[in-house]
């Protein structure tokens, strides 16, 4: 997969990327989706947890943590936490929050770690980005193979059918006085976003693609990888999961 940025518009330090690893990687990823919903997040959290029963000072690993906002949460309520992302200035910027209970490291989904966790994380749709679907094989074994024995692992991705159904083919955001143009539709199977803005005097153009696996997508991989699927849920609040009507499609397993 190649990326998709302006060749005549690099921003510094440029290398050969994939989509995700180039655009996560630029302060406009972040200025862009300033303005998600960190309570929304944190309510997320505290359910999760509370409903996984962790224990006292649980060894958390928040995997694609981005600049960290759900690792420093978890860290707060009073868990042992790892963020892992492959963005090193994500986990730059992560690392800044950084205690004796609270690391963050740059890591691939697809390896697995050497230490055993008991809850492992994977949210805000942190699945699908790959060109073939073995390397999501290869990230869900890791997720499985990185448990303690009695872990449990959340994938919180979206609701496909519900995001397919809602499309919105164009749209204009204008954040921190720069103008994002951006663009949906539906290829092979992946839900595409294109992403055109200016600033700094250069113009800038990124995609995101992620697959749009549904719940018996998963549920075959899963079958796959020899993991169990516990429950399904359709938002934050852990309500029921509605194949056309959830929000997220919520994924319990181990």
């Amino acid at each position: 997969m190649s990326t998709s940025e302006n060749p005549k518009s690099q921003i510094p330090n440029p290398k050969p990327k994939n989509w995700y690893s180039s655009w996560f990687d630029t302060p406009y990823y972040h200025i862009l989706y300033k303005d998600r919903n960190y309570r929304e997040a944190q309510i997320f959290m505290d359910n999760l947890t509370h409903y996984l029963n962790l224990p006292e000072k649980a060894k958390v690993l928040d995997l694609a943590c981005g600049k960290g906002r759900h690792a420093i949460y978890l860290n707060k309520l009073g868990f042992d936490v790892v963020g892992a992302d492959l963005s090193e200035n994500s986990i730059a910027e992560a690392t800044k929050n950084a205690n004796d209970t609270l690391h963050f490291v740059v890591h691939d989904k697809r390896e697995v770690f050497a230490e055993k966790f008991d809850a492992i994380f994977n949210l805000f749709t942190s699945f699908g980005y790959f060109e073939n679907r073995e390397d999501d094989i290869k990230t869900l074994m890791a997720i499985k193979e990185s448990l303690s024995e009695y872990g449990f692992a959340v994938i919180d991705f979206m609701n496909s059918q519900n995001v397919i159904d809602n499309l919105i083919p164009e749209e204009t955001k204008e954040v921190d006085g720069i103008t994002f143009n951006i663009k949906r539709f539906i290829i092979d199977g992946y839900i595409i976003k294109e992403i055109d803005f200016e600033a700094e005097g250069k113009k800038f153009h990124f995609t995101e693609k992620v697959r749009a696996y549904n719940l018996e997508d998963f549920q075959n991989m899963m079958n796959e990888t020899g993991i169990y699927l516990l429950d399904t849920f359709g938002d934050y609040k852990l309500k029921k999961f509605h194949k056309n009507t959830s929000e997220r499609l919520i994924m319990i397993f181990k």
